[in-house]
């Protein structure tokens, strides 16, 4: 019998509307032996729902779009029995593709096809934020809403450049976040409020904030927690940009920085958060959680 493929597709990411690299990496997965059925996206939620309903019956999802499509399919993916979930791989089709660039999948989806298919399987862990999962970063804070504000022809336009002009424009807005953080037993509530607070498995934020490679593991168990202090004089702004530039996460510039396995989010505003660059709305207690092993990809 032939292994069975489900390919989901977002047509509408990217900046190409070409479908030549699409057939080459199909023709790909079928000279692997596999069997495609090509499924479009066409509206928010159609990936989650399409792995939910049908992917136990397949070997292997792929999908192709962008960091929101992924997330959708993964939430498809958790809601499967373990002993059920299929493999999953990434086409990057998307204007950042920040976890694609954390697991250096190639943005030529031949390449990435055929990476794939030397069946390199890797388990990663899968986020869980209230009843939803992430699979590289849940944010709040500044320029957090440069990722979902922009709207997709603009990115398919100006690529990472118009993540960049959001941001900017965002530089009119920054505030203080009050919220208290409570991650494995340790405190953070800073009255004076956070400007940005980020808890990912990936080396790149919003394709605006990196952190080393060499700080992330994606199957270790744990989170890594980045908060930005609110910088109260220009000589402590000065500190904190250097410290965002080169990965200096030292306490004493303005950065906390910590590897952690469970965070509580505790707020009286309203603070709106993202998981992996969509929109989600805010609660008074968030309960944040990792799924070990939550997935199996293929790179």
């Amino acid at each position: 019998m032939p292994k069975k493929l489900l390919f989901i597709v977002n047509p509408r990411a990217g900046r190409t509307k070409s479908h030549g690299p699409l057939f080459d990496a199909a023709a790909i997965y079928s000279e692997a032996g596999y069997l495609l059925t090509i499924r479009n996206t066409r509206r928010r939620g159609d990936a989650t729902r399409l792995v939910e309903q049908y992917g136990a019956d397949y070997d292997l999802i792929v999908c192709h779009g962008g960091d929101g499509t992924l997330n959708e399919t993964v939430n498809g993916l958790m809601r499967i029995p373990a002993d059920r979930r299929p493999q999953v791989s990434y086409l990057p089709g998307g204007s950042t593709n920040d976890f694609a660039a954390s697991l250096n999948i190639s943005s030529d989806l031949a390449v990435a096809a055929q990476s794939a298919m030397r069946m390199r399987a890797r388990m990663l862990d899968v986020g869980r934020f209230a009843d939803r999962h992430f699979v590289y970063v849940a944010s709040f804070g500044a320029f957090t809403r440069t990722s979902y504000s922009v709207p997709q022809d603009v990115k398919n336009v100006f690529g990472h450049f118009a993540y960049i002009l959001e941001g900017v424009r965002d530089l009119d807005t920054l505030r203080p976040y009050r919220i208290r953080l409570t991650a494995d037993g340790e405190t953070f509530n800073d009255p004076d409020g956070y400007l940005f607070g980020a808890i990912s498995n990936s080396t790149s934020i919003a394709g605006m904030m990196k952190l080393a490679p060499e700080d992330v593991q994606f199957d270790d168990g744990e989170f890594e927690l980045l908060l930005v202090r609110v910088p109260k004089t220009p000589a402590q702004l000065q500190s904190l940009t250097r410290a965002l530039l080169y990965a200096e996460y030292d306490d004493d510039q303005g950065l906390i920085f910590r590897h952690v396995r469970h965070v509580t989010a505790e707020t009286e505003e309203n603070i709106p958060w993202t998981l992996d660059g969509e929109f989600v709305p805010g609660a008074p207690r968030i309960d944040v959680s990792i799924e070990e092993n939550g997935i199996q990809m293929l790179l």
